[in-house]
């Protein structure tokens, strides 16, 4: 869906959740400004029975000027609904009748879908799925700081102040917006109130603690999100505890935050193990969060305790995960095929005929950031998924054969969900990366031994020991048919496409 397909309807009514949070709000007053700026009748306004009152909300309306009224609508005919940070029909906000409803949100899909929603559930905010859509529409959302000040609030808030922030859109979105540094810096320290103080303090008298996997996990009554992250910080900080989990149940589900200090558990993937097939969570290696649907959990749990689930799957996250430390151990490929690598149009990238030597800059990656220095030796590596990865010239001249210096990527296998960026860290300028790309062809014909996993697996590779490859059931664990030693996972789409058997 696109904003400008709305612009057929005279009046427009923006509808948040229930007791609106700071994305909600920032979304739903970016959207109003749009309809307004584009000649459209528009009011903006949330349910439920309670006023907004948390101070930090409060001031946030008040110092940006957003008219959003405490109303009832109960009938709208030939006028629009758009309901933003929330789905039509769910238990968290008010229902009002409408016959054109468009939906703008970020959470797992709880409702029949249509041609008039936007459900960007991979995002860590409402405001985030709303800057995209203005951005597509060529609207200055960057220019106007009241906007942009209310979006990035919003995102802040609703991924524990950045903390669980990871999406590559999110990250553009932040980056963009013009900002107002000294109202946000209000507004977080307006964030905790004393009553919320106290429930922190509640919560962490009582937690469920695993001795042999050195987790814990604690409940906490219904608060901000960024108490969790609070709870969980501190939480972390007991020598006994490696990783944890501090949750509370909302109207329409279950907010997580997770924390881990060791290396062998990174909180992301632990997030999103916790939310699988449920919600969805992501963030950093230190520090991540989820979101579980209340309607998923409740169908597919039904029943069963949240504290027994936690407990029951951060058991399962440790008892079914093998580990590979490579250095250490050499792979028994005796059970394994022997495979040799196909011949792939690649991308890659001169970062010197961008920017001059010596520059850093930062390529934006779905998989994440990755920094580099501009030098005459290094090349980028595009990879099939859209990966990007620096390899050194005389690497790439022994292993690729150069197709074109200027493809644009057109003739390659790469599938890209997201066009990666290159950003100049000294000047902030943003350049695509699809602009300066040539294309290349694999002569490095390299042969593994593999076999599909049947157990997730984390393999810590001889030239990473911190970091581990995650290797999920039905992907491929690879052992490079000279070295033993030289032991990674391929995932299974990746595989099929890079990979063919010897027979």
């Amino acid at each position: 869906m696109k904003l400008s397909d709305l612009l057929q309807y005279r009046k427009v009514y923006i509808q948040c959740h229930d007791n609106p949070d700071a994305d909600a709000i920032g979304s739903g007053y970016a959207l109003y400004r749009y309809f307004t700026d584009m000649g459209k009748e528009a009011v903006l306004f949330y349910g439920g029975k309670f006023k907004i009152h948390k101070s930090n909300l409060v001031l946030m309306v008040e110092e940006l000027e957003i008219p959003i009224e405490h109303r009832d609508v109960t009938v709208l005919d030939d006028e629009l609904l758009v309901l933003v940070d929330c789905q039509y029909g769910e238990g968290n906000v008010e229902k009002t009748e409408a016959a054109n409803v468009a939906v703008i949100d970020h959470h797992q899909i709880e409702m029949e879908v249509n041609e008039m929603c936007e459900i960007q559930s991979e995002l860590g905010s409402c405001s985030t799925v709303v800057w995209h859509m203005l951005e597509e529409e060529k609207y200055p959302v960057n220019d106007d700081p009241h906007i942009g000040t209310a979006l990035y609030y919003g995102l802040f808030t609703d991924t524990n102040q950045f903390a669980e922030l990871y999406n590559p859109i999110d990250l553009d979105m932040r980056e963009s917006v013009t900002v107002n540094q000294s109202m946000i810096r209000r507004f977080r320290n307006a964030n905790i109130s004393l009553e919320e103080l106290e429930t922190a303090g509640i919560a962490m008298i009582r937690n469920i603690y695993n001795e042999q996997y050195r987790y814990a996990i604690i409940k906490s009554a219904p608060c901000d999100p960024n108490i969790l992250g609070l709870i969980s910080d501190f939480l972390l900080q007991v020598d006994a505890v490696d990783s944890c989990v501090v949750y509370n149940i909302l109207n329409d589900g279950i907010k997580i935050s997770v924390r881990s200090c060791i290396k062998e558990v990174r909180a992301n993937e632990l997030a999103e193990f916790l939310c699988e097939g449920i919600g969805s969570g992501g963030g950093h290696v230190e520090k991540a969060g989820g979101f579980i649907s209340k309607r998923l959990y409740e169908k597919q749990y039904e029943g069963v305790h949240t504290e027994s689930y936690f407990g029951e799957r951060m058991n399962d996250y440790f008892e079914q995960t093998d580990i590979i430390y490579a250095k250490e151990q050499a792979a028994d490929t005796s059970d394994m095929e022997l495979y040799q690598k196909k011949e792939l149009v690649l991308g890659f990238v001169r970062p010197s005929n961008i920017y001059p030597v010596g520059t850093d800059i930062m390529v934006r990656t779905l998989e994440g950031d990755v920094d580099v220095k501009v030098t005459d030796d290094v090349i980028i590596m595009i990879g099939i998924k859209g990966e990007v990865y620096p390899i050194k010239a005389d690497k790439f001249a022994k292993s690729y054969r150069i197709l074109s210096e200027s493809s644009d990527l057109k003739d390659t296998s790469i599938q890209m969900k997201y066009i990666p960026s290159i950003k100049n860290r000294q000047d902030n300028t943003t350049k695509q990366i699809t602009e300066f790309a040539g294309s290349c062809v694999t002569m490095d014909r390299a042969r593994i031994y593999a076999k599909p996993l049947e157990k997730t697996t984390k393999i810590f590779t001889a030239w990473d020991e911190e970091k581990y490859m995650l290797g999920k059931v039905g992907d491929y664990l690879a052992v490079r048919e000279n070295d033993a030693h030289d032991i990674y996972a391929v995932e299974k789409n990746i595989f099929a496409l890079t990979y063919e058997k010897i027979s």
